[in-house]
């Protein structure tokens, strides 16, 4: 029986509990330093406490941590231990980027647009490293391709580098960044299940173990936000699983409404805000009078059926979409087999 198999159990549960017996602790600690944030959603709301990224980048990094622990320890294995290494120095890397995004400038400011990929491009590179064998690519319609040198050179930097800053773009409602990450990773490890990649499957579950525990806290009304810490990290991770999974091109097609709320925002040269405004009885209308964000486009939808559109309308409609887009992904891998 394969090793993941056995100890994923209480691997999955010891990053479920440190993440969610963490958050009470950063939540205290993120009003001490005044690291807040307006709920930008709710009428006349208390700042809420913000890069909550760091707490559930505290619950996987422990649960892969202890994984790789039993895995030398008791079954005396050191496979992928160089691969879990390389992942979580690109994960850190990653993160510092949220983090300075969270908290340089203070809120709403942060990094400038430009920055943000420029400074993911290095983070890639210790994953890129310790893959530097991996040559071969399932690509859509084509299939299995020996691309050389151009994957690990390239494919992967980009994969990360667009997965994190594309993960960012999709945001600032109650539980959309967690709930989207649970629902992506959640097919992820599925995929990689059928090809037998075991430890796609773990780093997949260990993800969606934290992002359970921290949407406790984060679904509305949310007690903590995600801020780019998450964003950025939870993105990077996702790109990683599905590189060490073989399903990058389910992956693309998962992120579908992430390539949608990059080309509307272009129509006004992405000078537009994903929040919508509010109104007295706390629903939300579109802030401007064209669609320029998939959540704006989620409220035009929805107002032709409702009279009235509230956060978790938006919230359900998106995480319900993405959860159509990877049983998508499902049914056609099961055909292909």
């Amino acid at each position: 029986m394969n090793i993941e198999t056995i100890i994923f159990i209480p691997v999955l549960l010891f990053s479920f509990f440190i993440t969610l017996l963490l958050i009470p602790v950063w939540i205290r600690h993120a009003k001490k330093i005044n690291l807040l944030g307006k709920d930008m959603h709710k009428m006349n709301s208390e700042l809420i406490p913000e890069a909550g990224g760091v707490v559930v980048l505290a619950g996987i990094f422990s649960g892969i941590f202890y994984y790789t622990l039993i895995k030398i320890c008791v079954y005396h294995t050191y496979k992928n231990v160089i691969t879990t290494f390389g992942l979580v120095i690109t994960i850190l890397f990653v993160a510092i980027i949220g983090i300075l995004d969270d908290t340089v400038g203070g809120w709403k400011k942060g990094l400038r647009q430009w920055q943000k990929p420029l400074l993911t491009i290095p983070a890639a590179i210790p994953f890129l490293l310790v893959n530097f064998h991996r040559t071969t690519i399932d690509l859509p319609i084509l299939g299995l391709k020996d691309v050389g040198l151009l994957y690990p050179l390239l494919l992967i930097p980009a994969g990360i580098v667009g997965s994190a800053n594309a993960f960012n773009m999709l945001a600032g409602y109650n539980g959309l960044e967690a709930g989207m990450g649970v629902i992506i990773l959640g097919v992820i490890s599925l995929l990689s299940f059928l090809s037998h990649q075991y430890f796609a499957v773990m780093l997949s579950l260990i993800g969606i173990s934290a992002l359970i525990a921290f949407l406790f806290y984060n679904w509305y009304p949310a007690k903590i936000f995600p801020g780019d810490t998450l964003t950025y990290s939870i993105g990077a991770y996702i790109a990683i699983c599905a590189i060490l999974g073989g399903v990058e091109k389910y992956a693309l097609f998962l992120f579908i409404p992430y390539f949608l709320d990059f080309f509307l925002p272009l129509r006004k040269g992405l000078q537009v805000e994903a929040f919508a405004r509010v109104n007295k009885d706390g629903s939300i209308e579109q802030p401007y009078n064209q669609i320029f964000d998939t959540a704006h486009l989620v409220i035009f939808l929805l107002k032709k059926i409702k009279k009235r559109v509230y956060e978790t309308d938006v919230v359900l409609i998106i995480l319900g979409f993405e959860f159509i887009l990877g049983l998508i992904c499902v049914i056609v891998r099961l055909n292909a087999s």
